[in-house]
């Protein structure tokens, strides 16, 4: 399967997983709305660490694989076109290209650092309050 065929489906799985809704000027359906009230925007420290891992050893190398593939093919037509307009064309082309992909790798390895962060930060606050509220004297243990 090449890049484009693998990168449609990626993107058709990933849209088949979105819930889209809108609801204006109206009461929540159930009590308790508000923002985090969908059932869609949960997410657990183990799917957090599994995206995370995804970036890391398939998005970034795939990306890494794609990019050279696109350099050394640009690389070829340059060197096939010296002396024409058209190889000073092909050569902006790949420095803008280049540029756009570390920007976009920066970003993937910003979001896997965000996603192992917030593991281990709502981790962390979750039970730190565990033992906060487990620390209170109360009556009902006894029971």
């Amino acid at each position: 399967m090449g890049f484009d065929e693998e990168w449609a489906q990626l993107r058709d799985e990933a849209a088949s997983r979105q819930e889209t809704s809108m609801r204006l000027n109206q009461l929540p359906a159930e009590p308790g709305g508000g923002a985090g009230g969908g059932k869609g925007l949960v997410s657990t420290p183990t799917e957090k660490r599994a995206a995370a891992n995804t970036i890391e050893t398939v998005i970034v190398p795939d990306t890494k694989k794609a990019t050279d593939w696109a350099d050394e093919a640009t690389a070829g037509a340059v060197g096939a076109l010296k002396g024409w307009e058209t190889a000073a064309g092909l050569k902006t082309v790949q420095t803008t290209w280049e540029k756009q992909v570390k920007t976009l790798t920066a970003r993937l390895n910003r979001e896997k650092g965000a996603l192992r962060a917030t593991v281990t930060t709502l981790t962390g606050v979750d039970v730190g309050r565990g033992q906060a509220i487990a620390s209170i004297p109360s009556n009902l243990s006894k029971y």
